[in-house]
């Protein structure tokens, strides 16, 4: 029992859910935030090029999730930047990667054994900012489940959701990358993620905040290390995801096998012609040489 005593999730629950992200947490959020931005293709020319448009890039990778749910919610999107603290941390964290000398702290941080603890901590953020989009809806709009399911998901997943408007500052226009057609884990995870949370907002899911907090931090923090260190871009949630889409939607990928299938019957029962067309070829090759000789 006194063991139990002391294992008290409940109480570490409790702790962990009221825990300051800043500065600390916070801190690591924008350098893995920041880091992505870098390793976006002419990220590094576009900073030498126009600093500001960088910078300006810089935040919406550290803010874009605040002013998206600022928009949607009726609240001025550039009201966050008052946080003078957060606007200068993350300006400080964007000059260090681009314009450290030597590259020095982009070094440390990209060092994969840091950036795993950084981005595992940046999981930590996504999901106090989920449940704090939640939150914030549900104030507003006590029974607009959905609202509270978008806010939240936007809180935890904007700086995706706003990539192809960061793209323009960048002077790139790729539509076709829309987070929206192409969702990866986080995405996803936010999502259902924001779900949760408004399910345990309306008190249909039996569980406290604090706990839901704790278990979801650490799903996503796990999952995402875990990812990280196989340099592994695929999602956990693929396998169940195509069992609901067979299920809900019928299947595409067995649509598309069957489409394929028969279109690989007449391509089978043609082959045979092939060998008639090359001796066509080769015909017509040999009456062009005839036609040379004769002239």
């Amino acid at each position: 029992m006194e063991v139990l005593d002391v294992l008290n999730l409940g109480e570490i629950a409790q702790y962990f859910s009221k825990m300051a992200m800043f500065p600390v947490f916070d801190f690591a959020y924008y350098i893995v935030s920041i880091l992505y931005l870098k390793y976006e293709p002419g990220a590094v020319e576009v900073s030498r090029k126009s600093p500001v448009a960088s910078w300006l890039c810089a935040m919406l990778y550290c803010f874009g999730s605040y002013i998206l749910a600022d928009i949607m919610l009726g609240v001025s999107p550039i009201d966050y930047f008052h946080n003078n603290s957060h606007i200068l941390l993350a300006s400080a964290v964007w000059y260090l990667i681009f314009f450290c000398p030597l590259n020095l702290f982009y070094k440390c941080v990209a060092f994969l054994p840091v950036k795993l603890v950084l981005v595992a901590m940046k999981e930590v953020v996504r999901t106090r900012k989920i449940a704090a989009g939640v939150h914030h809806a549900h104030h507003a709009y006590h029974h607009g489940w959905l609202i509270m399911v978008i806010t939240g998901y936007v809180k935890g997943s904007g700086v995706a959701l706003m990539s192809n408007f960061e793209q323009l500052l960048r002077g790139v226009w790729k539509p076709e990358t829309n987070e929206v057609l192409n969702m990866s884990f986080p995405t996803k995870a936010s999502l259902y993620g924001a779900i949760l949370f408004t399910l345990q907002e309306a008190h249909l899911l039996p569980v406290s905040k604090s706990m839901l907090i704790c278990l979801f931090t650490l799903f996503m923090a796990t999952t995402k290390v875990f990812m990280m260190a196989r340099h592994s871009h695929g999602s956990p949630f693929a396998l169940i995801e195509s069992w609901l889409c067979h299920l809900l939607f019928g299947s595409p990928l067995g649509i598309e096998d069957a489409h394929d299938h028969h279109h690989s019957a007449p391509a089978a029962a043609s082959a045979p012609l092939s060998p008639a067309k090359t001796k066509e070829e080769l015909s017509e090759v040999t009456r062009k040489r005839k036609s040379k000789k004769a002239e």
